[in-house]
């Protein structure tokens, strides 16, 4: 059982040093904006709480729109949830048995690894879509990482939708870079704020 509030605390201060205008800003996520990077957040967030808690909402817990849209009152709703998501996942008995994250089915162990892994990912997605800092505890990031590697071990092309082939990064890199380079992005990226308009 891993204490997940380091992360999610660290998520909820970079949503909210997002600003307005950088909603329509491109992310390392292809094809989506922060705008939809926040909005997955927001519905991860749930998906989460309702894989810790095992309950399963009206129409099942693959939860992922076509064209998803940011529903107003996220600033406030997405740190809710993410301390909800914390909560939940302090209960020992959220890492037991089977439960479903996103259409997904894990053991529990593994799932509270996802989430962990999710929070990490998309922090970094998220300050660096947003020009803002992340840094995160060693023990966390040990543990993320290794999650990452195991689910690369399990599908080396990446799973559509998920995390794609990784990208190679030197192995004497950072460990949040490598990390990243094992996702499918690049640790290198940058916005191209030319293609904002």
């Amino acid at each position: 059982m891993i204490e997940l509030e380091p992360a999610t605390s660290k998520l909820a201060a970079l949503v909210d040093g997002v600003r307005d205008d950088q909603l329509a800003f491109p992310t390392p996520c292809d094809g989506t904006d922060l705008a939809g990077l926040l909005n997955h957040i927001d519905e991860g967030a749930q998906a989460c709480i309702n894989g810790a808690t095992r309950t399963v909402p009206d129409g099942g817990t693959q939860s992922h729109s076509e064209a998803p849209r940011l529903a107003d009152g996220w600033r406030s709703r997405i740190p809710e949830r993410l301390e909800a998501v914390a909560h939940a996942w302090r209960d020992p008995a959220a890492w037991t048995g089977v439960t479903q994250i996103g259409g997904f089915t894990f053991p529990g162990d593994l799932a509270g690894l996802v989430v962990l892994l999710e929070l990490v990912s998309h922090s970094w997605d998220l300050a660096r879509a947003s020009g803002q800092q992340f840094e995160c505890e060693l023990h966390l990031l040990e543990a993320a990482h290794g999650a990452m590697q195991a689910a690369v071990a399990r599908s080396p092309d990446g799973i559509p939708g998920v995390f794609g082939a990784p990208v190679a990064v030197a192995d004497d890199a950072p460990l949040l870079d490598r990390l990243v380079g094992l996702s499918g992005r690049n640790p290198a990226w940058a916005p191209s704020f030319a293609t904002v308009s």
